[in-house]
């Protein structure tokens, strides 16, 4: 017993010592010790690329669970299973232009981060020091206008912000102020910070901006993923600055100090394209190449189009709200770039593209147009990149007869006229890796196809078909290409049947181009990013005596010897022009003068009878009117 009670004692005794020096460690220990410790593990949690990894493992394991072993009732497991299929089809979609999946995920996120996470009205700032206007960067302040701006304007916010503060215009700002171009400075985004963002944001606010910074940087386009959902033109990336591979150590302090800081790096390139012109987002940065290179690897995937290597360098492919876009890799480019370009289809209207706000009687081109469709001409549609070609393409098929059936050949879909016209018979084939654009336009003669409409006549053997197809295959042929003259167009053109073999003749192979080819409608981009269009002109073969007359029925006319002589001459000369001479002409019906259009030459006769054909009464009609109003042609 004497032994029993000694161990209890010692075990006391050990038991006191422990608590005795555990509360001298405490009260020796350092204020703040503790809310140090815990300071810094807070800092970390709030750190934002630990806020991103956090949501990429929370979303992983909630896709990739078992469910059956959560002991879930049949409801409660049917309900989670549709939220795991919901957002699986939103991760994989959302990175290919698709808004309503971009907003699923988003607000995934958002409730992940709001409930689990713990974010609360002060917390959220250590992620985005929004209460410091000192500490934002340019991307911060800019992300928050856009925010601000796109809860009053919805995906007009950036067409807002530029027209409020005039952002589009042209300053001397690059190469030492020396030359203009259009550039959207950092420092214009800190003076409209002050305007615009004084009031502060609410936490709904924070989080909504936090969330979109998580998304973009997770299966986002970076710093553009806002911006291309703009209405505004395109957005393009990786097209200035100096790439990686070119940055070079220029002496030997460089060498000494390390590798040279660039001021232009090459991921610091984000453009937009906003009415006609190219404005540099100066401010805005991809931070790293990998960055870029992610983006460029992700914004190309819709639809599967294939992977993007050394081999092929490049992709021209769609996005799911009909954007096209262009990526670019190295060796084929000197950087990982790309190319978005966005069609506003809602507005794809004449009365829209050929405003009468911006140009006088603007009313004469269009109605111009709308003949040329009801009337089946052969039409091209010209001008340098950007002018608007497609566009009016797009608008203009809305006038040509609901009852013709409508067949489209494009290198990619951007016409998209099942969505402009979605009860029209229309079908539209484009350019694979096996199908060749000649072969698809091939295939279109045995598809009931009265109207062609080719998205853009690029390449010989494609000119050359649609040549032929204008000819025979089809009631008339609408296209694109980037022709800068009536002249131009014509000898490109035949230039395409020379070189494809269809012709051997020069002059016959540009007869047959002027028979084809009736009209010219070309756009202009003047330097301000106006549009419009500069000239409508008709193409007119040249009628010479022996098409119309056998030369037995020119030799006879006359008894006498003389007349006979006369006729041979006449007709040796005929025969002289016809192998030397132009074999058709060009005049401009309508032309683009000191901001207003001019009716200028009046409309052959061959023509007008051509056009009158095709329309009905009512069309006819209105035709005769509009040819009486312009030109005093009464029909």
């Amino acid at each position: 017993m004497g032994l029993t009670f000694t161990i209890n004692f010692l075990v006391i005794v050990l038991i006191v010592a422990i608590l005795i020096a555990y509360l001298f460690v405490k009260l020796n220990r350092k204020p703040g010790y503790v809310a140090s410790n815990k300071k810094h593990e807070n800092e970390e949690r709030f750190q934002f690329d630990y806020l991103l990894e956090y949501v990429k493992t929370m979303i992983n394991e909630y896709v990739n669970s078992n469910l059956l072993d959560m002991g879930m009732t049949s409801e409660e497991y049917n309900r989670r299973q549709g939220v795991v299929a919901e957002l699986r089809s939103a991760m994989k979609n959302a990175t290919s232009g698709d808004i309503q999946e971009k907003i699923y995920l988003k607000q995934f996120i958002s409730d992940l981060l709001e409930r689990n996470y713990g974010f609360n009205e002060h917390n959220i700032n250590q992620i985005i020091p929004f209460e410091d206007e000192d500490e934002l960067t340019q991307q911060d302040k800019f992300d928050i206008l856009l925010h601000l701006f796109k809860k009053n304007h919805g995906f007009q916010a950036l067409s807002k912000l530029i027209d409020k503060y005039q952002l589009d215009q042209p300053k001397k700002v690059i190469e030492d102020g020396t030359v203009d171009s259009y550039v959207i400075t950092g420092e214009e985004i800190d003076s409209i910070y002050v305007k615009e963002a004084r009031g502060g944001l609410e936490f709904e606010d924070k989080l909504a901006i936090v969330v979109q910074r998580v998304y973009q940087h997770y299966k986002g386009f970076g710093v553009i993923d806002e911006i291309r959902d703009m209405s505004i033109d395109g957005v393009s990336g990786g097209v200035s600055g100096v790439p990686t591979h070119m940055q070079i150590v220029e002496d030997e302090m460089s060498l000494l100090q390390g590798m040279k800081q660039y001021k232009y790096p090459g991921y610091q390139s984000v453009w937009i394209f906003f009415r006609g012109k190219s404005i540099h987002l100066s401010f805005l940065s991809f931070e790293t190449d990998l960055e870029l290179k992610r983006v460029c690897q992700n914004i190309y995937k819709y639809d599967n189009p294939g992977q993007l290597t050394e081999t092929n360098g490049f992709k021209v492919n769609e996005m799911k709200d009909g954007s096209r876009v262009v990526v670019v890799r190295p060796p084929f480019a000197e950087s990982w770039a790309f190319f978005v370009r966005k069609f506003d289809l809602p507005n794809m209207k004449l009365d829209h593209l050929i405003s009468s706000k911006d140009t006088a009687n603007a009313e004469l081109a269009r109605d111009m147009i709308k003949y040329l469709m009801k009337g089946a001409q052969v039409t091209a549609f010209t001008g340098p990149q950007g002018s608007g070609k497609t566009s009016l393409v797009m608008a203009s098929v809305k006038y040509i007869y609901a009852t013709l059936t409508l067949r489209i050949q494009e290198m990619t879909f951007e016409l998209h006229l099942r969505r402009l016209y979605p009860q029209r018979n229309s079908l539209a084939l484009r350019e694979t890796e096996n199908i060749t654009g000649q072969a698809g336009l091939d295939l279109q003669k045995k598809t009931d196809g009265s109207v062609n409409i080719l998205g853009e006549v690029a390449t010989d053997p494609v000119a050359a078909w649609m040549i032929q197809m204008s000819q025979v295959a089809s009631l008339f042929t609408i296209f694109t290409h980037h022709a800068t003259s009536a002249r131009e167009l014509v000898w490109s053109l035949r230039n395409s049947l020379l070189k494809t073999g269809v012709f051997q003749n020069e002059r016959i192979a540009e007869e047959q181009v002027a028979n084809a080819v009736q009209w010219d409608v070309h756009m202009r981009k003047e330097m301000n990013g106006k549009r419009y269009i500069e000239r409508i002109t008709e193409i007119t073969p040249v009628r010479f005596e022996s098409d119309t007359l056998e030369h037995d029925e020119i030799l006879s006319k006359g008894d006498s010897i003389e007349s006979k002589l006369d006729a041979l001459v006449n007709l040796q000369r005929e025969v002289y022009r016809r192998n030397s001479g132009r074999v058709w002409t060009a005049r401009n019906i309508i032309e683009y003068r000191n901001g207003e259009y001019v009716a200028v030459s009046p409309i052959s006769p061959d023509k007008i009878e051509k056009m009158l054909f095709h329309m009905n009464e009512e069309d006819r009609a209105s035709f005769s009117q509009f040819l009486n109003t312009h030109w005093g042609q009464a029909q």
